[in-house]
């Protein structure tokens, strides 16, 4: 999809964090961009931000995790644009903390209902108008944690955002011959506010992270590459390429990778990885 320009975008989760610097991005090349969002104020500021820049841009309220949410999101499409989504970023998700036997099955119902069956229900709704033209863009935001373990404390999340890589690439197998491209977005360290709605299951819970050579990245980084792979139709999109060495690591010898894990693990504080994100922008010249 070399050309973006007046293509319809839906992205879900929108409102802030890659969402928003996705649907900033879009709106940037030229593509009307629905900006769906649980929040409905704070998806309204981020078209109203969009607008006031030049873009086209509407603001949807949308629970990803309720049945019927698609459906109606798909009539605010047709009747504020007057078209079908082109493009389609499943990215809203939910995630939490807590050692495996304190989380109990009504969040692992929960997480999984809003992160992976969400993509479920987009595709029963956006899909089919796809197939029958033979053309648009599926993103589904998976994450490092998805392709590769490096933590216990949020094992739903994990999981789902596994799940949601599998069928992604499922998808890319059924839907790229029909003219349908597909790209999963694994994100690693990147500055979003997930972690501050995130519930809490064990008091004083390490939060591991993936590694110290992976940079935080912000937003509207990470939107820019989510341009370049729908232009480009690139199926896989790690926010930082160095994660490639450390899955032929894992695939190599599984085993060792765990051992390592378990004897290095990585355990992170938030606030310092953003505030040495902010000190390297402001040395640079």
């Amino acid at each position: 999809m070399d050309d973006l320009t007046g293509k319809i975008a839906v992205i879900t989760g929108a409102a802030s964090g890659i969402g928003q610097g996705t649907a900033q991005a879009l709106a940037a090349v030229g593509a009307r961009v629905v900006v769906a969002d649980i929040d409905a104020r704070s998806a309204e500021a981020v078209a109203a931000a969009i607008r006031k820049a030049g873009g086209v841009a509407i603001a949807a309220i949308c629970d990803v995790g309720e049945d019927g949410a698609f459906e109606a999101l798909r009539e605010t499409i047709l009747t504020e644009l007057h078209g079908e989504a082109d493009i389609v970023m499943n990215n809203a998700g939910v995630i939490l903390s807590g050692h495996p036997e304190d989380i109990p099955l009504s969040e692992w119902q929960r997480i999984f209902n809003v992160n992976l069956f969400s993509i479920v229900r987009s595709n029963a709704v956006f899909l089919p108008p796809m197939l029958a033209r033979g053309s648009g863009h599926i993103v589904n935001t998976s994450s490092f944690s998805g392709i590769m373990t490096y933590s216990f404390d949020r094992l739903p999340y994990a999981a789902s955002k596994a799940a949601i890589f599998q069928m992604s690439e499922g998808l890319a197998l059924y839907l790229i011959p029909k003219g349908i491209g597909v790209t999963v977005l694994c994100p690693g360290p990147v500055e979003t506010n997930i972690m501050k709605s995130s519930k809490l299951w064990t008091s004083g819970v390490e939060i591991r992270g993936p590694g110290a050579e992976f940079a935080m990245m912000s937003p509207n980084e990470v939107g820019g590459q989510v341009v370049e792979a729908i232009r480009r139709n690139i199926f896989f999109l790690p926010t930082d390429a160095l994660v490639r060495d450390r899955l032929v690591r894992r695939a190599s010898n599984i085993n060792r990778y765990l051992r390592d894990e378990i004897d290095h693990p990585q355990i992170i504080s938030l606030d310092a990885a953003i505030a040495a994100k902010s000190a390297q922008q402001e040395s640079q010249p």
